[in-house]
């Protein structure tokens, strides 16, 4: 899996981080985890084929906002507290 940072410019609030995850969706094939945080500027992508960087933040832009950066890293699935396991 893998996961994909993305530094935006322009969100100031839930909508705009809606607006944003919806964009990055329409464009992401496959399983694909999407949030936002206005807060922090980011987005998040969780997928588990490598995401296709220039067609995301072509559809990011065209909602308004400004990719500043694209950091991706390997991702591993957190393993789950068992008590028999």
């Amino acid at each position: 899996m893998e996961k994909l940072t993305l530094t935006i410019d322009g969100m100031m609030c839930g909508m705009c981080e809606a607006h944003v995850c919806d964009a990055i969706r329409r464009v992401c094939t496959g399983k694909t985890k999407v949030s936002a945080s206005h807060s922090a500027g980011t987005a998040e992508i969780i997928a588990e084929e490598v995401p296709d960087v220039e067609k995301i933040k072509a559809a990011v832009e065209q909602t308004g906002y400004r990719v500043l950066n694209a950091a991706s890293e390997p991702y591993e699935k957190k393993k789950r507290f068992s008590l028999f396991g």
